[in-house]
C-alpha cells in the first residue's frame, strides 16, 4: 500500500479506524463491563476518537484532490459506524487508487 497519495493515506486511516471500532466493540467494552475494568473504553476510546477524526478529515481531503460526489463522501462517511465496512470500503478505495 503506497501513503503518499491521498487515497493511500485514506485507506491507511480507514483501516486503523476501523481496527480501533473493533477493538473497542470487541475488547475494551466487554472489558468494561463484564471484568469492571473501565480504563480499556478510556485508553482505546481516546485513540479511537482521534482516528475517527483523521478519517473523517482523510474523506475530506480525498473529496476536494478526487472531486469526489457527495454521496461517495457520505457513503465512507457512514462505513465509519458499521463494523467492518472500512474494510470492504478499503477494496474499492485501492482499485481507485491504481
Amino acid at each position: 500500500m503506497t501513503f503518499n497519495s491521498t487515497i493511500g493515506r485514506l485507506r491507511l486511516v480507514g483501516l486503523l479506524e476501523g481496527i480501533s471500532y473493533l477493538v473497542l466493540l470487541l475488547f475494551a467494552m466487554p472489558l468494561k463491563y463484564f471484568m469492571d475494568i473501565p480504563e480499556a473504553v478510556s485508553i482505546v476510546g481516546a485513540a479511537h476518537g482521534a482516528l475517527f477524526v483523521a478519517y473523517v478529515l482523510a474523506i475530506a481531503h480525498v473529496q476536494v484532490a478526487h472531486r469526489w460526489s457527495l454521496g461517495h463522501s457520505i457513503k465512507a462517511f457512514i462505513a465509519a459506524f458499521i463494523p467492518f465496512a472500512t474494510f470492504i470500503l478499503d477494496k474499492e478505495w485501492k482499485k481507485e487508487q491504481k
